[in-house]
């Protein structure tokens, strides 16, 4: 498969967004890049795809800045581009929550790496002896094609009913580890970062999300599939297109 599909993000404060979405669409438009980078003053969203030349000139490109050198993107590949044109839009947020109180450049939620989960799974506690509850804060129609089955879901229509479902279900967590999960990292960073202010104890992300978890470990305690947002639709536990699992 010749295409490379990366996703990343980084919260960040940014106050020279017209500016860097400028440089950044004349970067892709001279690489011929496709997909769609979101930019809001809470940090990037990105979202590419192209051949492997095309994408580590544009990672250099990005790396050249100072803000995002640590700017470490998710891989996945492809037998051809998943997205129809290009789009560098400007935000308000990288991804909506609606809670102007949520800034996640101030400093990460712990974060808990896959090989690590899987070990907690597979015990059914964590190092401490606690017992591990999975929180998916994905949308409804991304868990219905793949999901940790032991996971809370609270059937979201969308992001920004997150909030009031953690504050009337709060007592479920007392005296647990909670593990957010998401599919990139991004909506389970913001989640921890909430649960904190609530000031709910013992929670964690799941660094890099589900592509990360998938790549890390084979997809272990993973059922089905991971929803993307592009045209493949959904990536297998291998992280290719889910229509190719079985070839």
């Amino acid at each position: 498969m010749s295409i490379v599909n990366i996703s990343a993000y980084k919260f960040i404060s940014l106050d020279d967004l017209p500016a860097l979405r400028e440089r950044l669409l004349a970067r892709c438009e001279a690489l011929a890049l496709k997909g769609t980078i979101l930019l809001a003053p809470e940090g990037i969203n990105l979202f590419l795809a192209g051949s492997r030349g095309q994408i580590d000139g544009f990672m250099a490109t990005l790396h050249d800045d100072p803000r995002f050198a640590d700017v470490a993107p998710k891989e996945s590949s492809s037998d051809s581009v998943p997205f129809g044109r290009l789009r560098v839009r400007l935000k308000r947020e990288i991804i909506t929550m609606r809670l102007s109180t949520i800034r996640p450049e101030g400093g990460r939620a712990p974060a808990v790496d896959a090989p690590t989960l899987q070990r907690w799974l597979d015990r059914g506690h964590d190092d401490d002896g606690r017992e591990v509850l999975l929180l998916d804060t994905r949308n409804d129609y991304e868990t219905d094609l793949g999901k940790f089955p032991q996971a809370i879901d609270y059937r979201l229509a969308s992001f920004t009913g997150f909030p009031a479902a953690i504050a009337a279900d709060r007592a479920r967590y007392r005296d647990k580890t909670i593990v957010s999960y998401c599919t990139g990292g991004i909506r389970c960073e913001k989640a921890a970062l909430h649960m904190q202010d609530l000031g709910m104890e013992h929670v964690y992300q799941l660094d890099g999300g589900i592509l990360k978890y998938l790549e890390q470990t084979g997809g272990a305690h993973w059922q089905g599939d991971c929803f993307v947002f592009d045209g493949r639709g959904a990536v297998d536990k291998r992280l290719l297109p889910a229509q190719d699992a079985g070839a």
